[in-house]
């Protein structure tokens, strides 16, 4: 005799109620005949359905144990559960998205790349899902709404630890670990930008939807600002930034584009040896640039020799270990010596030297 096993969940956890048999752990029941065939009969005698259960009764127990997971942020649980509910309902767009979604929430550091690629090609085929199977526009929208917010959530949750992960690489070696940053976040942004985009194909005609779209691009505008000084392509991300400011502004005519961000890392030499351009070393180089050398001519005039030359040889020799080992000798020594003079290792932000050229004319 075989044991009473859920064929929903597979659990040997069944118990006798009101004359039922029913699974402690998704709720599923079955009457006294099913039991004793499940229990009685070969699986190589058993056709494909030929113990049927109460498929409506065991989805709405399944999506009580999943959504309670998702309640708790039992991320495990919940892709557990969604899973099996997809198995049965392969329309759900509940479960089509809350698979990937814990999927992704549960990626290490070197999978957030993955997890936001899979989030991102998960949202397009979702919110067809929604546009093709949910009857009520008033579901739609708010299903819609629901996925968006969602998106914010696993979004923030992938660049930030994207970034927070490589501002805590070793100054030494964090330059080995940019391009896989870059890769990561910008993964992250385009789950904002699908997003939007998919809501604004699908649902176009929503007016109430619009909004949501627009704070879709609104944020991956955002991210992708804060990437920029990372980028060799500068032109061609600010021209696809511009062509999502348009995007907003067809739907908010007041919406204020946040100044792209132009700027290289500047300190060129520096930022190649010590790994990063937010470092203590760097931040002393950088206040001695702007506070110093920037309010006199003759430190202006080095500074721009300085960006003339600088970028050429960090192009061309920076990946080296010689041209490091050369420069952080003579750099520790200068720092060392500006940190003696008071200038300060803190957290520090640019300011722009060059209007030091306006305000102090007459600094020789």
């Amino acid at each position: 005799m075989n044991q009473l096993k859920c064929e929903m969940c597979g659990s040997t956890d069944l118990v006798k109620q009101d004359g039922m048999f029913v699974c402690q752990v998704c709720g599923t029941k079955y009457s006294v005949e099913e039991a004793k065939k499940m229990m009685n009969v070969g699986e190589e005698s058993v056709g494909v359905g030929s113990v049927k259960a109460d498929t409506s009764e065991e989805l709405a127990n399944l999506y009580q144990i999943a959504r309670r997971a998702k309640d708790d942020d039992n991320s495990e649980n919940a892709a557990k559960y969604y899973d099996m509910i997809l198995v049965k309902d392969p329309t759900s767009w509940e479960a089509s998205f809350y698979l990937v979604y814990f999927q992704a929430m549960q990626c290490k550091i070197a999978g957030i790349r993955a997890a936001a690629v899979s989030v991102g090609n998960c949202v397009q085929s979702v919110l067809k899902l929604i546009k093709n199977n949910v009857t009520s526009e008033e579901k739609q929208v708010e299903a819609v709404k629901e996925i968006a917010m969602r998106c914010t959530l696993i979004a923030n949750m992938l660049f930030n630890g994207a970034m927070n992960h490589y501002n805590g690489i070793d100054y030494n070696i964090k330059n080995n670990y940019t391009q896989e940053m870059l890769n990561n976040c910008a993964a992250s942004r385009e789950i904002f930008y699908i997003c939007g985009d998919t809501i604004e194909l699908l649902f176009g005609n929503y007016e109430n939807l619009h909004p949501v779209a627009v704070a879709m691009w609104k944020q991956a505008i955002d991210m992708h600002n804060n990437l920029m000084k990372w980028f060799s392509d500068k032109e061609g991300n600010k021209n696809r930034i511009l062509q999502y400011v348009a995007k907003i502004q067809k739907y908010d005519r007041t919406y204020q584009p946040p100044e792209i961000n132009m700027k290289s890392d500047a300190c060129y030499v520096a930022t190649c040896v010590y790994g990063s351009y937010d470092c203590p070393q760097v931040w002393t180089l950088r206040r001695y640039r702007d506070n110093v050398l920037g309010v006199t001519r003759r430190g202006r005039a080095f500074i721009r020799c300085y960006y003339a030359v600088s970028p050429t040889l960090v192009k061309w020799f920076g990946s080296t270990s010689w041209f490091k080992k050369l420069w952080r000798g003579k750099l520790d020594k200068m720092v060392q010596t500006l940190q003696g003079q008071g200038v300060e290792d803190t957290p520090y932000k640019d300011i722009d030297w060059r209007k030091n050229a306006r305000l102090s004319p007459k600094r020789k």
